[in-house]
Parts: structure tokens; sequence; C-alpha cells
């Protein structure tokens, strides 16, 4: 529409997006969760002390003021140190802020994380925000207002979107052939580290094993231990292209996810049902916003259940079947980053007015 976009990003830049490089004045990689095969370089944001922390939120206000022209609006991604430095630098500017408000960032803040002066500043950031957006009502209900109580009015709902042209039902043959895969098989996608869960899809592939093998794509600590554990019942692929693994979850038969903990959102469901791929996975937290019983199976939090459903609907294609088209269709309708990418700017075009 016209609009010009600043794309802020502290460390290397990937992908075809004009970024504006924020300096950091300290050698950490600050993240939410350690990135797989981390190093001492990297520490998460919700641990560091008050002076590292202050230090980070300084750098950011900085690279935002160095912007020439100034923005109209700056959408603050996360409840965390990029949030008090997002509210910092558009009271200096006069401009008005949104926050998008991922649930990885403010989780921590329910388990004691971020020091309190930090928090202090995180909290005003989020209170004074002209406007605030979440994945799903899960995030909003009990992440967000459990802890920073604002009226729901204030609140966009905007899901992840996924490419429909990307992931598709019948991309099959060439990828099974590629990586020697049978007809059926399911996909577990995803770092391979105890947050997200890879421990259990093993566990439960004990139960439908002799049915479908089971392929990891994604690479992490665990990989190691959990390939003897999983013998001969499936694969680990480690790190893949892109295209490839975009391919490999629409040709599977089904997608199964077990994280450790609460998924906030959960990317990967979106994507399955987009391919036409069923996704079977643990109940709970803002998977229900994207998994309805029309289109996948949530299951208890335990691997014998989760393995007990996949069994389920590999023995049952009749079942299996309208369920991959109901998905597929539920996609389109909910999860089209194109829409939704119209539904997002349409939104913060109204808040900048």
């Amino acid at each position: 529409r016209g609009h010009h976009a600043y794309l802020m990003h502290s460390g290397e830049a990937s992908g075809d997006l004009a970024v504006h490089e924020v300096p950091l004045s300290s050698d950490l990689l600050p993240v939410h969760e350690y990135l797989p095969g981390h190093t001492g370089s990297q520490q998460t944001v919700s641990t560091m002390d008050v002076e590292t922390a202050s230090g980070l939120i300084d750098d950011f206000v900085a690279a935002l003021a160095s912007l020439n022209p100034q923005p109209d609006l700056i959408v603050g991604h996360h409840a965390n140190i990029t949030a008090a430095a997002t509210q910092r630098a558009a009271a200096e500017g006069g401009i008005p802020y949104v926050l998008f408000i991922h649930g990885t960032g403010i989780e921590p803040r329910h388990h004691g994380g971020y020091a309190d002066p930090i928090w202090a500043q995180i909290e005003a950031a989020i209170r004074a925000a002209t406007g605030i957006i979440v994945t799903t009502e899960y995030v909003r209900d009990e992440l967000v207002r459990p802890l920073v109580d604002i009226p729901t009015e204030g609140f966009a709902i905007i899901p992840g979107g996924v490419d429909l042209t990307a992931y598709r039902p019948g991309a099959g043959g060439e990828i099974r052939q590629a990586y020697g895969l049978p007809e059926i098989y399911v996909i577990s996608s995803g770092a391979v580290t105890e947050l997200k869960g890879p421990q259990n899809v093993v566990a439960a592939s004990a139960e439908y094993g002799d049915l479908a093998p089971t392929i990891f794509t994604g690479d992490g600590d665990l990989r190691s231990s959990l390939e003897g554990e999983l013998a001969d019942r499936g694969r680990f692929l480690g790190y893949i292209p892109e295209a490839d693994k975009q391919a490999l979850i629409s040709a599977a038969t089904l997608l199964i996810a077990a994280p450790k903990k609460l998924e906030h959102f959960g990317m990967v469901y979106a994507e399955a049902l987009a391919g036409g791929t069923v996704p079977v996975a643990y109940r709970g937290g803002g998977v229900v916003s994207i998994v309805t019983p029309e289109v996948g199976v949530l299951t208890d939090r335990d691997p014998r259940a989760l393995g007990e459903a996949a069994r389920a609907l590999l023995e049952d294609p009749e079942r299996r079947e309208p369920m991959a088209e109901a998905g597929r269709l539920r996609a389109e309708e909910r999860f089209d980053e194109r829409r939704l990418g119209e539904q997002f700017v349409d939104w913060i075009e109204s808040v900048a007015g």
C-alpha cells in the first residue's frame, strides 16, 4: 500500500528483507530460549541482570532514534526488553506504538523471570501501548492479562500465517523419492530439544512404528540419544532446506508433536493443515485455536495416548482422509498469510490514524 517499513534486527540477517541493523554494545546474543547448539555467547533475556538488560534497551532505543525519516508507527515484538525500548523511543519521538506479544517472551515472567526493575518497564510499555496484537486467546487470557490486566478491547487476535502455495496437498512423489521414504510416514518437525518434546514423539512411535516410520526434521542436543531410542522406527534428517521441509510436511500422512510446555500458537500445526496432513498433538494452550476435532486429534499429555491416537488414524483412512481435506479448507479460511497480512495492515493503519 505504499508504506515504507524498517525491519529492526540485531545480528546477521537472512533472506531478502531490507534490515536496519541494531548495533549491540554487548557481545551477548539475546534470545528467548537457547538455540540448538548454543554457545556461551547466548543469554536468555529473562535471566539478564538489570545492568545488562538496560544496556541492550539503550542499544535498541538508539537504533530506533537513528531512523530517518522517523516512522509514523512502531510495532514492537515481544513483551521483553524490546517492548521497553519501543515505549522509550516512541515517547521521545511522539510516535504511537503497538506491541505484538508472543507467548515466548512473556511466559518467563510467570516463573519469576526478568529482574523487577526491568519487568516494571515492560509492564509500563504494555499498559501504554496504543494496541496489543496476539496470535491466540490463550496468549491474551492466560499469559498477558493475568500479569497486566488491560481490557480485551485493546487486543487484536491475528494468528500466524502460512504460505498456501508452499504447503499444499499432493506434494508427494518427488520428495519421498529424494529422501527414500515410503508412501505413508509420520513427520515431526522442530528443534530436537527437550522443550520441543521430540523425546515424547520417539516414545509415542512405539505404539505405531510397525505401520509407519517417523521422520524428524531439525536438530538439537537430544538427537544422538534419541536416534538410538528410535532405532528402526524412523530417521532424523537434521537441518534440511526450507523447501524440502515444506514438501515433507505436505507429503506426510500425519504430523505429530508433543512439546514439553503448552504451545502458545504452534505454526507447524497450521502448516500441516495447509499441506493436507492430519496433526496429532498434545492438548492445551493455543493449539485448540488451530486443531479442531474435524481436522486433527488432541490427546492427553502422555506419549502412549499420543501414539495410540496416531495408530488409530493410520489404521483408518476413511476417517483420516476427510480430516485432511477439512484441514486444508480450514487453513485457507483462517491461516492464509496474504489474507492475514491484509488484516494486519488494516489494523495498524487504523491505529496509526
